[in-house]
């Protein structure tokens, strides 16, 4: 998208064509269970999913922009710091607490991700410095700040719902923040960029494809942080590097390197130390 499309323009697509999947999922989980009400909000829900949408606006901005120099796995591999700055973030701010297992997860994931962003190069600990200033890997860094951010403001609203049932304060909040983000970069893509509206409904193709993608994704990332540690929900999901790659291999035609084959082995070991964690007792 963001070859045709300017960077608020290709953020923009996220919302608006993700909006209608949104409504279609709380619609049809409402009626295949027979909900007749949405449960009573407050404004301090409102004010959590306005919080949690900017957040996530301002992560996606900055992803699309990591995008935009044209180095894909650096990108999204320091994106996906934001398991390790999640778990500071809600440690520090919402008091949860972590079982060792799960740290140990954490740190392998973290590792992982840093030997898959030096690009198969045999890199020495003061090389890091280096590819930090990578604008690749700093508008990544800044994106996983922003989608901790989202994350745990997600978690907050959904949990300031009058229900029990998660699945629903999922959904109802899916649908909220994604109307707030719609309405929020829709208007500033209409006041400074009008022409870019043209452009977006002409790439409807991709752009529904996006959209669709973007609903479906988050409806699984809110469903995970209604009921699990946000760091738990975020560790597990770094499985998405693996598919990064995945793709980056197959589509984008990237060599895979021993280097990256092995940091790919320790976010996959951090993925099964979090899961191992979250399902031994305590």
């Amino acid at each position: 998208m963001r070859d045709t499309l300017s960077l608020n323009a290709a953020g923009l697509v996220r919302y608006l064509f993700g909006l209608p999947v949104a409504c279609l999922l709380l619609s049809v989980y409402m009626i295949a269970t027979g909900s007749g009400a949405l449960p009573h909000y407050g404004a301090g829900f409102l004010t959590k999913c306005l919080l949690a949408g900017l957040a996530q606006i301002l992560g996606t901005n900055l992803l699309i922009m990591a995008f935009s120099y044209r180095n894909f796995v650096v990108g999204t591999a320091y994106a996906k710091t934001e398991a390790v700055q999640a778990a500071l973030l809600a440690m520090l701010f919402a008091g949860e607490r972590l079982e060792m297992l799960t740290w140990a997860g954490i740190l392998a994931g973290a590792i992982g991700i840093m030997v898959l962003s030096t690009g198969g190069e045999r890199m020495r600990l003061a090389d890091f410095g280096r590819i930090l200033g990578q604008p690749a890997a700093r508008c990544g860094l800044g994106a996983g700040f922003f989608y901790a951010l989202t994350a745990l403001g997600v978690r907050e609203a959904s949990r300031a719902l009058d229900t029990s049932d998660y699945l629903m304060a999922a959904l109802l909040t899916l649908v909220t923040i994604v109307i707030i983000q719609t309405v929020l970069q829709g208007s500033y893509v209409l006041m400074t960029e009008r022409h870019q509206v043209r452009r977006i409904f002409l790439n409807w193709r991709n752009s529904s494809q996006v959209g669709a993608l973007a609903a479906l994704g988050s409806a699984c990332w809110f469903v995970g942080f209604s009921v699990a540690p946000v760091a738990l929900v975020r560790i597990v999901g770094q499985i998405e590097v693996v598919f990064t790659l995945a793709f980056g291999h197959f589509y984008l035609g990237e060599r895979t390197s021993p280097s990256e084959t092995a940091g790919l082995l320790l976010v996959i070991l951090g993925v099964v130390l979090a899961l191992f964690s979250a399902l031994t007792p305590m």
